[in-house]
């Protein structure tokens, strides 16, 4: 005779089933969150030690328009803190008022980076500060000239001394400055900071359901991990363009049409998007990735048609929302004459 199991027992055992599925998406959940708390401090080289001697002489130098070589364009021209250090364009504008090929990036959090630019061409943010600085189609400043310009200010003579001393004004100390002073631009806490760090008021329930999804079905994390949300590396995401990205760099097929990915800090103020500033919004990156993109040798083995539902595609763009912090205003300096 088979023992009689009553409406209560049954109802037991059902909330314990659930209240442990509740458990372990809340632990699954809880380790996603960890791989994306913020660093406590900033990364500075050893070769380039933080000093406010230096961030303060780099901060003048970023906005002083003495470093192209008609005077009418600086470093903010198209790293504008106001569009969370990018410039709204679709592609950058150099001199003289000529347009280049690829959307500027944002120089925000790039203390923690390994490579710079979109194809990785430079190995340390103190080459890349010099690059834009000589480039033709940029600032087309010949160095010898800018420290010759600079060092006809007496200011720029006393703020290169205290930076670094018995060394003066040079073209790796122009570069150690600036890039010194973009080591200080990191994004402030976002509401997503906060949720990680236990308030759950901090965002919404879809972007809750968004920050799932980025981990699992839409496999964004794959590429944007970490708490600036990128891993340094160089994927070809099936974009239409001409441009072969890391491939023009290093000459490997695989790496053809390849591009650093870009972290999404501050991301909703960085309109238009990709290297090439093709896509106008969020939702039109989210439908990229579902399935828009072009098919071909050198694609990414994770860009795969993911199958979002609306609902989806709106809970994600809710989480990457999210990350946009409400940074303090930069103030222009006075520049010295």
């Amino acid at each position: 005779m088979k023992p009689k199991i009553s409406r209560t027992m049954i109802i037991f055992v059902t909330v314990i089933a659930a209240s442990m599925l509740s458990s372990l998406a809340n632990a699954d959940s809880a380790l996603m969150r960890d791989g994306f708390k913020r660093p406590t401090d900033i990364p500075f080289p050893e070769e380039n030690g933080y000093t406010d001697a230096k961030a303060v002489l780099g901060k003048m130098l970023f906005f002083d328009p003495r470093l192209s070589r008609e005077n009418n364009i600086t470093c903010a021209s198209c790293h504008n803190p106001s569009f969370a250090w990018e410039d709204a364009q679709t592609t950058s504008v150099g001199t003289p008022m000529s347009r280049l090929g690829r959307h500027t990036p944002t120089v925000l959090n790039l203390a923690w980076g390994e490579l710079f630019f979109w194809d990785g061409r430079s190995e340390s943010l103190e080459e890349q500060a010099l690059g834009p600085i000589q480039a033709g189609g940029e600032m087309a400043q010949d160095l010898d000239l800018l420290i010759a310009e600079l060092k006809a200010v007496s200011g720029y003579v006393d703020m290169f001394e205290a930076a670094f001393p018995r060394e003066g004004i040079t073209a790796e100390n122009i570069g150690k400055a600036i890039a010194t002073y973009e080591r200080t631009i990191v994004s402030a806490k976002a509401p997503f900071d906060h949720w990680i760090e236990g308030d759950e008021n901090a965002i919404n329930a879809a972007a809750k359901r968004g920050f799932e999804l980025f981990n699992t079905k839409a496999k964004c994390a794959s590429c944007h991990d970490g708490w600036n949300f990128t891993d340094w590396s160089f994927h070809d995401i099936g974009l239409g363009d001409a441009d072969e990205g890391r491939y023009e760099v290093l000459d490997i097929d695989v790496l053809k049409h390849s591009f650093k990915t870009p972290g999404l800090r501050n991301i909703n103020e960085r309109a238009p998007y990709m290297h090439n500033g093709s896509l106008a919004t969020l939702e039109e990156v989210v439908e990229h990735y579902d399935s828009g993109f072009v098919k071909r040798a050198s694609l990414s083995s994770e860009m795969q048609e993911l199958n979002l539902t609306k609902g989806e595609k709106h809970d994600l763009v809710a989480f990457i929302k999210t990350l946009s912090s409400n940074d303090p205003q930069v103030s222009l300096p006075k520049l010295p004459n």
